[in-house]
């Protein structure tokens, strides 16, 4: 049986959903806690266990990155005592991630040497597709195929529940940082779009970018979403005041209407299929409540944050 490593928590919470898991051994310490209870830890962070704050954590990944520094290591004695068939990496984003040339540095010092497959997707159908290319990389093809018709389905409900109700488009943005902030992109434009809002301020299939206030102001959204990239609801809560306390908060259309909701960050900027079509669902939820519902499932992933203007 082949045996795989996982070096993105997005690649790992799709081995579990599509039952491939038994081909798993090494994970990062960012993987979902089933997995790092599970299996054996390979990449670690320098940042592990510590408490900074948004500001914080920007500032340090931007001076890592501008003096060419990694953040992010590879135990290899556990690493060649596992001796993996296959590495999945990613060279999509090096601050959120351990990306493919770290790896491969790690690699190039093992006796038997792996396969390294980066999972790098920009857009949702990437992410979908990238189902398909990590189960055929295991031999286990049709497991994407029907892993993938039961999300489909799921979007369709939502789809065909929004054109029922001939709901209009909601004006939204959804933050992915707060200090600085940042607006969304890559794929969750596209889970906005499929939730029946539209966010002008994202960055579709691309990277997110700072989003100057005054920007958001103009732009005056309807509804404001924010899940913060790595960030729990209640990791969230901590910095909530670097919003509230801005100049124009209170006059923002989302906060006016009491229609700011903060939620976790892997239904969002964690790139695995079913957490993505969670994420959709949660939306449309949010958005379209008179036609759609949340899950009961997702009541524990997002908090509306019931703040009214002074």
């Amino acid at each position: 049986m082949l045996k795989v490593c996982s070096f993105l928590p997005a690649v790992t919470q799709m081995l579990y959903d599509m039952g491939l898991d038994e081909h798993l051994y090494g994970v990062t310490f960012e993987c979902p806690e089933q997995a790092v209870k599970e299996k054996q830890p390979v990449v670690r962070c320098i940042l592990e266990g510590k408490h900074l704050s948004s500001k914080e954590i920007d500032t340090l990944f931007s001076a890592s990155k501008h003096q060419g520094k990694d953040l992010y290591y590879v135990d290899e004695p556990v690493l060649e005592k596992i001796a993996p068939d296959i590495i999945f990496t990613q060279d999509m984003c090096d601050i959120c991630q351990i990306d493919t040339a770290c790896t491969a540095a790690a690699v190039a010092k093992l006796d038997k040497q792996p396969e390294l497959i980066s999972i790098s997707p920009e857009s949702l159908e990437d992410v979908f597709s990238s189902a398909i290319t990590i189960a055929k990389a295991l031999g286990k093809e049709e497991v994407a195929y029907s892993y993938l018709n039961g999300l489909n389905k799921r979007i369709d409900v939502v789809v065909d529940a929004l054109r029922a109700s001939k709901a209009l488009p909601k004006r939204v943005m959804l933050m992915e940082w707060l200090d600085p902030i940042f607006n969304c992109g890559h794929w969750i434009p596209h889970q906005i779009g499929y939730a029946g809002g539209i966010d002008m301020l994202s960055n579709p299939s691309g990277d997110s970018v700072v989003t100057p206030w005054d920007k958001i102001l103009k732009y005056n959204p309807e509804i404001l979403v924010v899940a913060p990239c790595g960030f729990t609801v209640k990791r969230t809560l901590e910095e909530m005041h670097i919003l509230t306390a801005k100049k124009g908060w209170n006059g923002i259309k989302a906060v006016q209407e009491n229609k700011v909701f903060i939620a976790d960050f892997d239904l969002f900027t964690q790139s695995s299929a079913n957490t993505l079509v969670n994420g959709i669902e949660l939306l449309a939820g949010v958005f379209h409540p008179d036609a759609i519902q949340v899950p009961k499932h997702l009541s524990t992933k997002f908090m509306h944050l019931d703040l009214q203007p002074v």
